[in-house]
C-alpha cells in the first residue's frame, strides 16, 4: 500500500468543522442524547470488539496484528473497555508465556517477564527483560512504570528478543503502549467507578476525556483521572506492641494528559503530549509467612494462602511524574515513505518507606528516595520500493539517575523510638545510548517473505556507589530533646538535602561502555489469503551496570556484563471467518545470564548481588486464539510451555560456598512451566433499550521461584474474572458489574528470605508484599 496515503490514513485529522458546531454537538449530546454522534456510529457489540484485528507498529510501521510474523498478543481500544483493564497487571495472567507482575517492594515497580526471562528486584539500576514503550518512548527505569491507564488505544505484547527495531532490554520482549489522539468529531466521556471485596476499605475511581478539532488543522484533547483507594487489605492488631487493626495499602492517583495534534498539510502531523501523575499513599503491605528454610516469622506467621499482615510501619510512598512526547511524521516522495521523530522526556521524583521484616515489631524498616531524568530520540524511515519495504533510523538515549536508601534497624530494642543501627548507602547513575538499525522485508514472491535486520548498539554507562555497610551508624542515644544520637554517626543522603545530613562518600566509581550487534534474519510464507507461516532466528542483548544497592564489603559493586539472548522461532498464524489461532514454537539460549542474586544477612537484613551468573536454554511452546461459536458467543483460550534448565552455573547460587551441580539444578526464577486460559463471552439484546455482554474468564501460571537459591517462590495463580456491562442502543450509556480474581488467590509480589534474626531481633520469615485478592464492583460510563 502507498505509504502517503497510509499516512492521510492514519493521521487523526480534525474534522473540518468550525468550534462553535462542535460545542453545538456537545450540548446536544447532554441534552438529546438520542441524536448524538455515538448513535450514527452503532456501538460494537462485546463480543465482536474481541474478534477485531488490531492495528499494530510491532515493526515500526501499521498494520493488521495477524499481519506481523512475530508472537503478539495486540488488544484495541474497544478490547481495552470490554475486558476493563485498569493497569498492565490486569493483564498478568492469560497470556501464554507472559507474567507482569509488580514486585510491591515499592509501588508500581515492573517485575516483568516473558517466556521464562524476568527479574526478581527493586533496583533502579537494573534493566528490563521486557522493555516498556509508551507512544514510541522506552521508560528507562523498572520504577513507578505499572500506572492506571485509562484512555488508551492499543496495549501490544510481543513475545521474544525484539533487538533490531527496539534496542536493548527487549530480550524477553516488549510492551508498546499508545494512547488516544482526538478525533474527528467533538466526543467525550466520563466514567465512574467503585469497587472492594479485602477486609479493608472501599475503591473509588472517576475519569473522563474530551476533545476534537478546534479548527480546520488543530485537534485538542484532554484526559484525566483519579483514584481513590482506601485501603485493600486490613492490618492485624497486635496488642503487646501497641499495633491496632487498621486498613492499609491506601493510594491516591491523579493523572492528566492534554493531547495536541496538529495537521498542516495532509502529508504531515504533528503530535504532542505530556502527562503528568501524582501517586501518594502507603507502603507495601509485607505478609511473614514460614520461609523456604522452615523458619516462621519471630512473633507473627501467616498462613502464605491468606491475606494476613500486621505491620507496625505502615510506610509511604509518594512518586511525581512528568512525561512529555513529541511526536513528527512526514511524508516523503522517496519509496512512498514516511519519516517519523518521536523525542521523549521524563522526570520523576520518589519517596517511599517499607516495613520490610512483616513483624509488628522494629526490626528492618526502610526508607529510600530516587530522582530519575530522561531524554530520548529517534529519527526513522520507512517505505515501499517495489516488492522491498525498508525501515532505517538511528535512535539516541540519555538516563541519569540518583538513589538512596536508607536501612533503619533495630528500633525495638530501644522501644521502637528510633533505629539503634541505620545504613545509608545508594549512587548515582548515567546512561547514554547510541542506535542504528536497519531491517527490511523483500516479497520474493506473492507468498515468500524474506526479512533481516542490523542494530549497532553503542552505551556507556557510569556508577559512583555508595555502599550501606561503609556508612553504618551505632551506638545510639537521646539528646535533652529527645532526638536519637550515634556515637558513630555516618547519616548521609545522595538525594535529599533537605534532611540536613552531609552526601554520602563514594566508595567505588566506575564507568564501562559496551558494543553489540544485534541481528535478525527470516522468512515468511503465505498457506492462503487469511493464514501464514514464519521462521527467524534473532539475538538480543541486556544492558550491562552496576548496582546501586550494594550491601556487603564482600562482594565489590563492580560492572556486570551484558547479556545475550539468541531466539530461535516457528510460527503459525491464522485468521478466518470463525476467528483466529496463532501458534509459536521457541528455542532460546542465553549467555552470560545477569541475576539478582537474593539471600537473608543477619547485620544488613538482605543482600542482593548482579552478577553474570550462568548460561542457560529455555525453549517452549505458545497457543492462543479466539473462536466465534455463536452469532452471539465467543471463545478465548491461550496455553503456554515453557522448559528451563541451566547449562552451566559460574556463581554460588544457593549460597552454601560452592559452584557445583546443585546450583546447576536450580530452577531459572519467573519462569512458569504451564499457562493457560480459557473464556467466554456472549452477547444479549435488551429489546429496544439495548444490548448486554456477559463474560467469562479463567487463568492458570503455575509456582515460580522467586529467589535464585529457590527458596523464596510466588504461589500458582487461580484467576477467575467475570463481567456483565449493558450498552443503550444510543451508545450513550453502559452499565457494568465486574469481579476479579473471583477465587481470593493470593499473589505475593516477590518472597524475600528474611534472617532468623536481624541486628540482633528475632525475625524470620519472609517480606511478601501482598496483591489484591477478590474484587467486585460496579461502573457507569457516559459517552457524548
Amino acid at each position: 500500500m502507498n505509504s502517503h496515503t497510509d499516512l492521510n490514513a492514519t493521521v487523526a485529522r480534525p474534522s473540518r468543522k468550525p468550534l462553535a458546531a462542535a460545542l453545538a454537538t456537545v450540548l446536544a449530546a447532554t441534552a438529546f442524547p438520542g441524536i448524538t454522534q455515538a448513535q450514527e456510529q452503532p456501538q460494537r457489540r462485546g463480543s465482536a470488539s474481541l474478534l477485531e484485528e488490531v492495528v499494530v507498529t510491532a515493526r515500526k510501521r501499521e498494520e493488521g496484528s495477524q499481519d506481523v510474523p512475530l508472537s503478539i498478543t495486540a488488544f484495541g481500544a474497544d478490547q481495552i473497555e470490554a475486558l476493563k483493564v485498569r493497569d498492565l497487571t490486569s493483564l498478568s495472567v492469560g497470556m501464554p508465556n507472559v507474567a507482569l507482575d509488580d514486585v510491591g517492594t515499592t509501588r508500581g515497580t515492573a517485575n516483568f517477564s516473558i517466556r521464562g526471562l524476568g527479574i526478581s528486584a527493586s533496583i533502579p539500576s537494573i534493566d528490563p527483560t521486557v522493555g516498556v514503550f509508551v507512544n514510541g518512548v522506552y521508560l528507562g527505569v523498572n520504577n513507578g512504570i505499572i500506572f492506571d491507564v485509562f484512555d488508551l488505544e492499543s496495549i501490544e505484547v510481543l513475545r521474544g528478543p525484539q533487538g533490531v527495531l527496539f534496542g536493548r532490554n527487549v530480550t524477553g520482549g516488549a510492551i508498546l503502549m499508545n494512547t488516544k489522539k482526538p478525533g474527528e468529531e467533538f466526543e467525550g466521556q466520563a466514567r465512574f467507578a467503585a469497587d472492594g471485596g479485602g477486609d479493608g476499605g472501599m475503591n473509588y475511581y472517576a475519569m473522563g476525556t474530551f476533545g476534537g478539532p478546534v479548527t480546520d488543522t488543530l485537534g485538542l484533547k484532554l484526559t484525566a483521572y483519579y483514584n481513590e483507594d482506601e485501603g485493600y487489605f486490613r492490618r492485624e492488631a497486635f496488642e503487646p506492641n501497641g499495633v491496632t487493626a487498621e486498613d492499609v495499602g491506601a493510594v491516591e492517583q491523579t493523572m492528566i494528559r492534554p493531547t495536541l495534534v496538529w495537521t498542516p498539510t495532509d502529508m504531515s502531523e504533528l503530535v504532542v503530549r505530556y502527562e503528568y501523575t501524582d501517586i501518594s499513599g502507603d507502603g507495601a503491605v509485607a505478609q511473614s509467612h514460614t520461609n523456604g528454610r522452615g523458619e516462621p516469622g519471630a512473633f507473627v506467621n501467616f498462613d502464605r494462602e491468606s491475606f494476613g499482615n500486621s505491620n507496625d510501619f505502615i510506610g509511604y510512598q509518594n512518586i511525581e511524574t512528568d512525561f512529555l512526547t513529541v511526536e513528527y511524521n512526514q511524508g516523503v516522495s522517496l519509496g512512498d515513505g514516511t519519516v517519523t521523530a518521536i523525542y521523549g522526556w521524563r522526570e520523576s521524583t520518589s519517596e517511599s518507606g517499607s516495613d520490610i521484616d512483616g513483624q509488628p515489631v522494629w526490626a528492618f524498616h526502610s526508607a529510600a528516595w530516587l530522582d530519575t531524568e530522561q531524554d530520548s530520540l529517534e529519527l526513522r524511515y520507512n517505505g515501499q520500493f517495489g516488492d522491498f519495504n525498508f525501515t532505517t533510523g538511528a535512535y539516541w538515549f540519555e538516563n541519569n539517575l540518583g538513589y538512596h536508601e536508607r536501612r533503619n534497624l533495630a528500633g525495638a530494642p530501644v522501644g521502637n523510638l528510633a533505629p539503634a543501627v541505620i545504613q545509608d548507602g545508594g549512587g548515582l547513575y548515567g546512561v547514554e545510548t547510541l542506535g542504528l538499525f536497519v531491517s527490511g522485508d523483500y516479497d520474493l514472491t506473492d507468498r515468500l517473505t524474506l526479512t533481516a535486520g542490523l542494530r549497532y548498539t553503542d552505551e556507556e554507562k557510569y556508577g559512583d556507589i555508595a555502599s550501606l555497610a561503609a556508612n553504618q551508624s551505632a551506638g545510639i542515644g537521646f539528646d535533652a530533646e529527645g532526638n536519637p544520637t550515634y556515637a558513630f554517626d555516618f547519616r548521609c543522603n545522595l538525594v535529599d538535602s533537605s534532611e540536613g545530613f552531609m552526601t554520602c562518600p563514594f566508595d567505588f566509581n566506575g564507568k564501562d561502555d559496551w558494543q553489540t550487534w544485534s541481528p535478525k534474519v527470516g522468512a515468511s510464507y503465505a498457506l492462503t489469503d487469511e493464514s501464514q507461516i514464519y521462521g527467524h532466528w534473532s539475538r538480543g542483548f541486556r544492558s550491562g551496570g552496576y548496582n546501586l544497592r550494594n550491601t556487603t564489603p564482600a562482594f565489590t559493586p563492580e560492572a556486570f556484563d551484558e547479556e545475550q539472548v539468541d531466539n530461535f522461532e516457528l510460527g503459525y498464524k491464522s485468521q478466518q471467518s470463525w476467528g483466529r489461532l496463532n501458534a509459536a514454537f521457541f528455542y532460546t539460549q542465553v549467555e552470560d545470564m545477569q541475576r539478582e542474586i537474593n539471600f537473608a544477612d543477619p547485620d544488613a537484613g538482605v543482600v542482593q548481588i548482579i552478577r553474570n551468573s550462568a548460561d542457560a536454554t529455555l525453549w517452549g511452546v505458545e497457543l492462543d486464539g479466539t473462536f466465534a461459536l455463536s452469532d452471539n458467543l465467543l471463545m478465548m483460550a491461550s496455553f503456554g510451555y515453557i522448559d528451563s534448565s541451566y547449562d552451566d552455573v559460574f556463581f554460588d547460587l544457593n549460597g552454601d560456598g560452592v559452584v557445583d551441580g546443585l546450583d546447576k539444578s536450580l530452577g531459572l526464577p519467573r519462569a512458569p512451566e504451564v499457562t493457560y486460559s480459557l473464556g467466554f463471552n456472549y452477547d444479549m439484546e435488551l429489546g429496544s433499550w439495548g444490548y448486554a455482554t456477559a463474560r467469562i474468564n479463567y487463568a492458570y501460571r503455575d509456582e515460580v521461584f522467586f529467589t535464585d537459591n529457590n527458596l523464596g517462590f510466588i504461589n500458582e495463580q487461580d484467576i477467575l474474572d467475570a463481567g456483565l456491562d449493558v450498552y443503550s442502543n444510543n451508545g450513550n450509556w453502559v452499565f457494568s458489574l465486574y469481579g476479579r480474581n473471583m477465587l481470593d488467590t493470593v499473589k505475593h509480589g516477590g518472597d524475600t528470605q528474611l534472617s532468623p534474626t536481624l541486628a540482633g531481633v528475632p525475625t524470620g520469615g519472609t517480606f511478601s508484599p501482598l496483591m489484591r485478592g477478590q474484587t467486585y464492583g460496579a461502573e457507569v460510563t457516559f459517552n457524548f
